[in-house]
């Protein structure tokens, strides 16, 4: 009878070892494309085969959204891993306490050599809150074929060469630049590359970090290369009623002929424009100015009010192996933020890389990566403005000044 007794004691003793175990992590991810949806898909389904304890739900949101409903999430019910952007985007929160320390993670998972990259843009106060996924150069994706029509023999490396090509595709009745700028953060690509072209680095990094009047020479004189393109008409008409997404189809129809653009954007072309796009970098403006660039890093974090966080470190674990790392790049057209991870064999992104890795000069993160969120916000609000009516710039940067100062005045 005492052994009969103990059997159902046994019984729920193995059940709650089991479970003890057992978990559901709860993912959001921010996407753009049904290619991206489904690379993480399959991610999931190995990393559930290989933790068969877990169960991976996960949430996927339009990025636009997903940057909107973000800090809702991080400071209510949050969920158990977020993927979000590296540098200022990622510190934002990580000094208002809604990301996870992972620097332990780091140490014992080799990250500190793995991504060594991107250690600084993962940290915060000398910590490490995010573990990197990929990262993407930025540069002018072209219609061979429209430039062939319009008589442009090679790709633009000069501002005057650039100027003189977007002269020749009007001309053959082809808009030369398309732009999505409903969505504020594709025209503030335009700005950061006149600026670091204009003007340098290491001003575009003051700039960012609120430490230069907008009303000051140097802001303007970008804004005033950037009218030239606006007076020519070089941008398709309407501009901002077009999103990122909506604005795709003038190029591959094409119906304009260059995109300003991360290498992201290849991964979603069809594959019968592939073979006539080109990728450039961003023309020489003033030759006396070093060349930097833009090169934008993705990242995964552990909200600090997950309620599954050991099944959430074995997650990161898993997405930044290097064999996994690698089929997250290839399928987005960036390359692997893991630097065992081979290169992708897309054109376009390996030319990417190779922007990126004979950059001297310094590389930046992205407009609204580097700059505080609500000066960003504001600064990309006067560019919608200005691409409306530049005439009105001096009212907007004035506007900006007033705006730096009361934001940089709280911090």
């Amino acid at each position: 009878m005492k052994t009969i007794r103990r059997l159902p004691a046994l019984a729920v003793a193995l059940a709650l070892a089991t479970g003890a175990h057992a978990g559901t992590l709860n993912f959001n991810v921010a996407f753009k494309g049904a290619n991206q949806r489904a690379l993480w898909e399959s991610v999931i389904a190995d990393f559930e085969k290989a933790n068969p304890d877990v169960k991976v739900k996960a949430n996927f949101v339009e990025e636009e959204a997903y940057k909107v409903q973000l800090p809702a999430w991080l400071t209510t019910v949050a969920p158990d891993v977020v993927k979000w952007h590296e540098g200022e985007r990622m510190a934002y929160y990580a000094k208002r306490g809604l990301f996870e320390d992972l620097s332990t993670d780091w140490q014992k998972n080799s990250w500190n050599t793995e991504f060594a990259s991107l250690k600084q843009a993962s940290s915060y106060a000398g910590k490490q809150y995010a573990v990197p996924t990929d990262y993407f150069s930025w540069g002018l994706f072209y219609r061979k074929d429209l430039f062939q029509k319009a008589g442009i023999a090679s790709e633009p490396k000069t501002w005057d060469e650039f100027l003189e090509a977007c002269r020749k595709l009007k001309a053959a009745g082809i808009a030369p630049i398309a732009v999505g700028g409903r969505d504020a953060w594709t025209l503030a690509a335009w700005f950061d590359y006149l600026d670091l072209r204009l003007n340098g680095y290491a001003f575009h990094m003051q700039l960012m970090a609120g430490e230069v009047p907008y009303t000051d020479a140097r802001v303007k004189k970008v804004y005033q290369a950037w009218k030239t393109l606006i007076d020519e008409k070089y941008f398709i008409d309407n501009p901002l009623s077009y999103s990122l997404d909506s604005v795709q189809p003038l190029y591959i129809q094409g119906k304009a002929a260059m995109m300003l653009m991360g290498t992201f954007l290849s991964a979603g072309l069809p594959p019968s424009i592939k073979p006539e796009t080109g990728y450039f970098q961003f023309p020489v403006v003033d030759p006396k100015v070093s060349v930097a660039e833009d090169g934008s890093a993705e990242c995964l974090n552990i909200p600090a009010r997950a309620t599954n966080k050991a099944d959430a470190r074995r997650f990161l674990a898993f997405v930044a192996r290097s064999d996994v790392d690698g089929r997250y790049a290839a399928a987005f057209g960036s390359l692997p933020a893991n630097n065992q991870s081979p290169l992708p064999d897309d054109p376009i992104a390996r030319k990417g890389f190779d922007i990126l890795s004979k950059t001297s000069a310094g590389i930046a993160q992205f407009y609204d990566r580097d700059m505080t969120k609500e000066m960003a916000d504001e600064g990309m609000k006067g560019m919608q403005r200005f691409m409306s009516d530049p005439s009105q710039l001096d009212s907007i940067l004035a506007h900006l000044e007033q705006e730096r100062q009361r934001i940089y005045s709280k911090s």
